[in-house]
């Protein structure tokens, strides 16, 4: 027994040894290749050849418009002249129409008006128009009208004339220069006589009638009434 075990133990330092000389072989064999691989040496390539450069362009103002012209920080650079267009004039206003007297009715006022160079005024209610002038509201004191979509306010008293219409004159053929021009009796006084139709059924009375208020002729009744203007005349349909 102790035989064999002197024999195993004899064995394995046999194989512990040869271990040994076969690590000791192998690293003196790699020490031997890190030195031939570092105690190589490599040979150092041949620098190429240097490139000659361009030669450098002079400096001139004219390379530089670009920049100048695309100054973000000064317009007055900008080769561009931009030339702003004026602005058309606004258009003139037309005169306003002359009024001649307002009255009430219970479906509305009426501005009796009149164009700038008419020889007659007639009734405009709220919404109509007169010339280029639409009549938007009216009272006492103020009167609007819309004009070119620009509303226009003004006083009464502005644009008040004279509460008689002028007398109408039928067309006719001039007379001779050395011969008076003839003229339209006048309407006969203290006679009722209805005038132009105003609108609404109501007519204006002719200038002349000197008919007290209540009169009735021609299936129409006269009445006046006070304003702030005067005296306003009207016939009105007998109910």
């Amino acid at each position: 027994m102790k035989r064999k075990l002197l024999l195993l133990n004899l064995v394995l330092v046999a194989l512990t040894a040869l271990a040994g000389w076969r690590l000791r072989q192998q690293y003196l064999a790699a020490q031997a290749r890190e030195q031939a691989v570092l105690g190589r040496r490599v040979p150092a390539p041949a620098a190429p050849p240097a490139a000659k450069s361009a030669p450098a362009q002079p400096l001139t103002a004219a390379g530089y418009i670009e920049i100048a012209q695309k100054m973000l920080f000064s317009k007055d650079r900008n080769p561009t002249v931009i030339v702003e267009a004026a602005p058309p004039p606004p258009k003139p206003m037309p005169p306003l129409p002359g009024l001649h007297g307002v009255m009430n009715f219970p479906d509305g006022p009426v501005a009796m008006l009149s164009e700038q160079g008419a020889a007659r005024h007639r009734g405009v209610r709220i919404g109509e128009s007169i010339g280029e002038f639409k009549l938007l509201a009216v009272n006492d004191s103020e009167i609007t009208f819309e004009w070119d979509g620009q509303t226009i306010v003004k006083d009464t008293r502005e644009l008040r004339q004279n509460n008689e219409p002028p007398p109408e004159t039928a067309a006719r053929t001039p007379a001779p220069a050395s011969a008076p021009a003839p003229t339209a009796p006048p309407a006969p006084r203290g006679q009722p006589v209805p005038g132009v139709s105003i609108g609404g059924g109501i007519k204006a009375c002719q200038q002349g009638d000197t008919s007290p208020p209540g009169t009735v002729a021609q299936g129409m009744r006269k009445v006046v009434t006070e304003s702030p203007f005067g005296q306003v005349c009207r016939w009105e349909p007998v109910q």
